[in-house]
């Protein structure tokens, strides 16, 4: 699987395009917003878009979801239904963050722990992970060492709990036990900034090491 990150938002969130190689089919996993810049890289990496994933609902990874699904037709995956609440209050979020205005939706599949999601002929591991929102998953490749971890973890800290249901002994948890466990030598996209390696963080992040 191969992908591109796109920074998008003021908040420069890593809207990644991922896809299948061998059939380019492709996948825009958190499209906070900046569409066009999402859609001119698509373009120009010759895919064909043919699903959204969404590791969870803050407003800079999911504000353009409901646009980019109608203007392309593509299906919505993720997250996990604990982060309803945070897709029903779009527009308050819009307000509190100082974003244009964004349309809510219902996503066409809500994600499990355990489930799986598929781009092209690529399949991903879905493993929920509470605690910077309730409903937050991660996407693991297995093939590739490789994993979207949105707000989760990041390249030397960890995702804030300090927002609406957030819990930080939860998050804690869900980087002990769901993600280091899945190898030192995985490599991980960040909501934002530079990735990074689950062993690398086990070894030199303050907070997790």
């Amino acid at each position: 699987m191969k992908y591109r990150i796109i920074p998008v938002t003021p908040f420069q969130q890593n809207c990644s395009l991922i896809w299948c190689e061998k059939t380019m089919k492709a996948a825009v996993v958190d499209p906070g917003g900046d569409l066009d810049r999402i859609l001119a890289a698509a373009e120009e990496e010759g895919v064909e878009l043919e699903k959204i994933l969404l590791t969870h609902a803050h407003i800079d990874h999911a504000g353009g979801t409901a646009e980019l699904a109608a203007s392309k037709k593509l299906p919505i995956e993720g997250p996990h239904k604990g982060d309803l609440f945070w897709i029903e209050g779009m527009a308050q979020q819009c307000n509190m963050f100082n974003f244009p205005p964004c349309e809510t939706f219902t996503p066409d599949r809500w994600l499990d722990d355990g489930d799986t999601v598929q781009v092209g002929e690529s399949i991903l591991n879905v493993i929920h992970c509470p605690g910077h929102t309730p409903g937050h998953v991660v996407f693991h490749h297995v093939e590739d060492e490789m994993a979207l971890v949105g707000d989760v973890l990041f390249n030397g800290s960890i995702g804030r709990t300090d927002f609406p249901q957030g819990n930080h002994q939860e998050l804690i948890n869900s980087i002990k036990l769901k993600l280091f466990p899945l190898g030192q030598s995985v490599e991980f996209i960040p909501g934002h900034g530079p990735g990074s390696t689950f062993g690398r963080e086990m070894q030199s992040n303050p907070y997790v090491r």
